[in-house]
């Protein structure tokens, strides 16, 4: 089958960077869209950037200008870089990945949610 592992939370300072990613590895043919998601205590989880397999991203407006999505084709791996990040960037961030299997299934998979803190 195929699975996600995600990486690269932490403890930042405002103003700071940091860069998550998520690999996927299995039984993969190929990946079809991708987003990264967050989730605050006590708010809904929500979207924070998608990156369609045209390659269109969508961004919320809050991260718009700070926060970029990318792709590795030959590592199955997304990326999201946040820069300028601000307390209020404070969450569980999962990534979603809407997958193509070797057997033509269709999966929407999440990863497993990686803090990120952002504080001084």
């Amino acid at each position: 089958q195929v699975q996600l592992v995600e990486s690269g939370g932490g403890l930042v300072q405002p103003g700071g960077s940091l860069r998550l990613s998520c690999a996927a590895s299995g039984s993969i043919f190929s990946i079809n869209a991708m987003g990264w998601y967050r989730q605050a205590p006590g708010k809904d989880r929500g979207l924070v950037a998608a990156l369609n397999g045209g390659g269109s991203t969508n961004f919320a407006d809050s991260v718009k200008g700070r926060f970029s999505i990318s792709r590795d084709n030959a590592k199955n791996t997304v990326y999201l870089q946040m820069n300028s990040l601000k307390p209020e960037d404070t969450a569980v961030y999962y990534c979603n990945l809407q997958i193509t299997t070797t057997a033509l299934r269709y999966l929407d998979l999440w990863g497993q949610g990686t803090l990120v803190t952002v504080s001084s």
